[in-house]
């Protein structure tokens, strides 16, 4: 296999591998958040409206992680800085 077809398998893996690794954090930590939260609510009742709010941003935080790693993923697949460099290389 040519170079140029190895780079672009090891792109497809590694956005794959970024995807999949980089979606189980953010998941747990919006679970626990969301488990908490839930479980100050059910403690104190009158607070809802702030720890609602607070849950939010701290979702919003969280879900960034993700988002992050959908973008270097995206950015592997469709718009790799290295297939200019291998294929002026290879000649194609």
């Amino acid at each position: 296999m040519d170079t140029l077809g190895l780079i672009g398998i090891a792109s497809i893996v590694t956005a794959g591998i970024t995807i999949a690794i980089g979606s189980i954090g953010p998941a747990l930590g919006e679970g626990k958040a969301v488990a908490q939260a839930l479980h100050s609510i059910a403690q104190q009742p009158d607070e809802a409206n702030v720890i609602t709010r607070s849950l939010f941003v701290g979702l919003a935080m969280i879900e960034s992680t993700a988002i992050y790693c959908f973008v270097v993923s995206m950015i592997l697949i469709f718009a790799n800085p290295f297939w200019d460099y291998f294929i002026k290389k290879v000649g194609g």
